[in-house]
C-alpha cells in the first residue's frame, strides 16, 4: 500500500459530506473544501513560502480545523508538519526548532509575540501567521487566497516517508522527534477504527491538543479516512464539551483528567449522553471510582495503550470488560505484535511482569536525525521497547504494570510505583498520588510518596499513612517519605512528570 492523496479520494467519494467544523469561530470544510484548501496549502508552500520536498513546516497554535489543511497540505507537498507543543517556554521551544530545522514556522494570533522571539533561532525561517501579521511575517489567509489550486491527486509515495513530527516531552532528556507516516495512520485506523467500529456516520469531538498523537489519531485521522465529521474544540472547555456530546457527537476519546472534569459539571447526566455510541480513554489510567461512576451513568470507558512511537493504538479493552477487569488495557489489536521480556530479553512465564515490546506497521521508523536513540530503542526483528512493564492474564487481557524506569529495587525486591500509588489512593482523604524511588543507605532505594489531599480534608500524618498501606502492601513497598503538595507536576495530557519528583527529592 502506498501514500495515497487521501483528501483527494474522499473529496471524489462524498465532496458535499462535513468533514471538519471549528466550534471556536464556525469554520467549517466539507471533503471538497478540504482537498481544496490543503491543495492551496501545498502550492503557497511552495510558492510564497520556498519549501521544497521533504521541508519541515512548524505549527505553534491551539487545536483548529485548519490543523488538517496543514496536515493534509504537507502531504500533498511532500512536507513535513511539525506540531509544536505550545505549553513550551521559548527557550524550549527553541531546542525543538534547532532539531527540525523548519523554513517557516506557522503560528495563530495567540502566539504572535512567541513566534517573533523564536525568529532569530532559524536563520531564513518565514513567519505565517493565522491572523494579522506584522512584517516581515506572511499572511496565511492572503497567501492562500492568491494562488490557484491543483486539484491533481498528488503521486503515489512510499507509506514510510515522514509526513510530521511529534516530539517527546524530554523529561528525561533531549527531546526526540518521533517519524509519523502514512503507514502509521493507516495501521492505526485498523486497529481502532475497526474495534470502535468507526463508519462514515461517526460525529467526533475531538477536544485533545494537536501537538500530541491522541489530538491527530484518535480518532481523527480515523474519522477523516471514512468520511465522518469531526468536530474540533480550540481548548477544552468541561461545560461545552457536555453540550457538544449531547447534541451532536456519537464517539469520545478523552484522557482521564478530562473524564473527571466532566463528572464535575453539574449538568453531567447519562441520560443527555446517549447518542454517543463509544466512550474512549488514553494517556495516563483512568482511576477505578471515574470509571466506576460513568458506569453507574450507563456509561463504559473504553480504557487502552499506545504511544507516540505506536501511531499510537496497540491495546483496546473490550466493553464487556470494562467492570470486569478496570485496570487492564485489553488485548494488542489487528495489526500489532506484543511481547513481554525480561532483563536478558527472554520472553517471561505467563502471568509475570516484564517490559513490552511491540512490533507492527504501526510502529515509527525512528526518531528524526537520531540514529542513536533509534538504535537504542529497537532490538533484533524490529520490536520496539516501549519502556513499560505489562503483564498478561489467564484470558489474554494486558495490564501495564508501571514503567520500567521507574520500578526500583528495595533491598533486592522489585517495587512498582504504580501499585503502590493504587493502594495510597483507596485513602478517602488523598486525591492523588505519585512515587519515585530514592537513594537509601540500608535498603538501596525506599519509597517517597507525593500527596495531594481531597478538598476541605486534612492531611493525614505519615504513620497513619503507613499503618494504612500496611493493610494493603508488603512492607518493602510501603514508602519511607510521605511529602503532601498542592498539585502533581503533569504534562498535556495529564501525565505526571516524575522526573520533576526526583529531582526535587534529590535537590
Amino acid at each position: 500500500m502506498n501514500q495515497f492523496d487521501l483528501t483527494a479520494r474522499r473529496a471524489r467519494l462524498g465532496p458535499e459530506n462535513l468533514a471538519l467544523e471549528d466550534l471556536a469561530d464556525g469554520t467549517r470544510y466539507t471533503y471538497g473544501a478540504l482537498d481544496a484548501q490543503a491543495a492551496r496549502f501545498a502550492t503557497a508552500a511552495r510558492t510564497h513560502w520556498g519549501l521544497a520536498l521533504g521541508d519541515r513546516i512548524a505549527y505553534l497554535g491551539h487545536s483548529r480545523a485548519e490543523f488538517f489543511v496543514m496536515l493534509f497540505g504537507c502531504a500533498k507537498a511532500g512536507l513535513i508538519l511539525v506540531p509544536l507543543n505550545w505549553r513550551l517556554a521559548p527557550p524550549e521551544l527553541a531546542v525543538l526548532l534547532e532539531d527540525c530545522t523548519p523554513g517557516a514556522l506557522l503560528y495563530g494570533p495567540e502566539f504572535a509575540e512567541v513566534a517573533a522571539g523564536l525568529a532569530p533561532h532559524q536563520a531564513g525561517m518565514v513567519r505565517i501567521a493565522l491572523g494579522q501579521a506584522e512584517a516581515p511575517a506572511r499572511r496565511y489567509a492572503e497567501d492562500l487566497a492568491s494562488v490557484i489550486p491543483d486539484l491533481t491527486p498528488h503521486p503515489d509515495r512510499d507509506p514510510d516517508t515522514p509526513w510530521y513530527l511529534l516530539y517527546t516531552s524530554g523529561t528525561t532528556g533531549k527531546p526526540k522527534g518521533v517519524i509519523q507516516t502514512f503507514r502509521m495512520m493507516f495501521a492505526n485506523y485498523l486497529n481502532i477504527g475497526l474495534a470502535v467500529e468507526l463508519s462514515g456516520r461517526d460525529v467526533l469531538l475531538n477536544v485533545l491538543p494537536m501537538f500530541h498523537t491522541a489530538g491527530i489519531n484518535l480518532y481523527s485521522s480515523a474519522v477523516l479516512l471514512l468520511g465522518g465529521t469531526v468536530l474540533v474544540q480550540r481548548n477544552f472547555d468541561a461545560a461545552a464539551t457536555l453540550d457538544v456530546l449531547a447534541q451532536r457527537a456519537t464517539i469520545f476519546f478523552g484522557v482521564p483528567a478530562v473524564y473527571q472534569a466532566l463528572l464535575a459539571q453539574p449538568q453531567f447526566a447519562g441520560e443527555r449522553l446517549a447518542g454517543v455510541r463509544s466512550w474512549g480513554c488514553g494517556g495516563a489510567a483512568l482511576p477505578v471510582t471515574v470509571s466506576q461512576r460513568y458506569a453507574e451513568a450507563g456509561i463504559r470507558v473504553r480504557t487502552g495503550m499506545g504511544m507516540t512511537e505506536t501511531g499510537p493504538t496497540v491495546f483496546l479493552l473490550d466493553e464487556d470488560q470494562v467492570l470486569a477487569k478496570p485496570n487492564a488495557v485489553g488485548r494488542p489489536q489487528l495489526v500489532t505484535e506484543v511481547r513481554i521480556v525480561d532483563r536478558a530479553g527472554r520472553d517471561v512465564a505467563p502471568g509475570e511482569p516484564g517490559e513490552l515490546l511491540v512490533r507492527g506497521p504501526g510502529v515509527t521508523p525512528g526518531y528524526w536525525r537520531r540514529p542513536d536513540a533509534t538504535a537504542d530503542t529497537f532490538v533484533e526483528g524490529g520490536w520496539l521497547r516501549t519502556g513499560d512493564v505489562a503483564r498478561c492474564d489467564a484470558d489474554g487481557d494486558y495490564y501495564i504494570v508501571d514503567r520500567w524506569k521507574d520500578m526500583f529495587i528495595s533491598g533486592g525486591e522489585n517495587v512498582y510505583p504504580a501499585e503502590v500509588e493504587a493502594a495510597l489512593l483507596q485513602h478517602p482523604d488523598v486525591a492523588e498520588a505519585a512515587v519515585i524511588g530514592i537513594a537509601d543507605e540500608r535498603w538501596g532505594e525506599v519509597g517517597h510518596a507525593s500527596l495531594v489531599v481531597v478538598a476541605g480534608a486534612a492531611a493525614p500524618d505519615a504513620e497513619a499513612l503507613r499503618a494504612f498501606c500496611r493493610e494493603r502492601l508488603a512492607g518493602y513497598k510501603i514508602p519511607k517519605v510521605f511529602q503532601v503538595c498542592t498539585a502533581l507536576p503533569r504534562n498535556a495530557l495529564g501525565k505526571v512528570i516524575k522526573q520533576e519528583l526526583r529531582d526535587a527529592a534529590n535537590a
